[in-house]
């Protein structure tokens, strides 16, 4: 045994778990502005799904199935 593989299950053994938040997360439509984030939202999707530069990519792909997405939060909060 190598004295590296050692120390690697020495610490192993030894890390204990450590559990921490990083931050809480909120729905995008919550709060008081929220229908109001989700259409700027929207908006800014739509625009960029749109754009000529991220036509027929897999951003572009990315940025379209993501303001469907949004347009169907919006008809749910209408």
């Amino acid at each position: 045994m190598n004295p590296w593989s050692r120390i690697f299950i020495q610490k192993k053994i030894t890390m204990k778990n450590q559990n921490c938040k990083v931050g809480a997360t909120t729905h995008i439509s919550s709060g008081s502005n929220g229908p109001v984030r989700v259409e700027i939202f929207y908006k800014s999707f739509a625009a960029m799904a749109s754009d000529t530069q991220y036509a027929g990519t897999q951003m572009g792909d990315f940025f379209d199935r993501k303001a469907r997405g949004l347009k169907k939060i919006m008809e749910e909060l209408v």
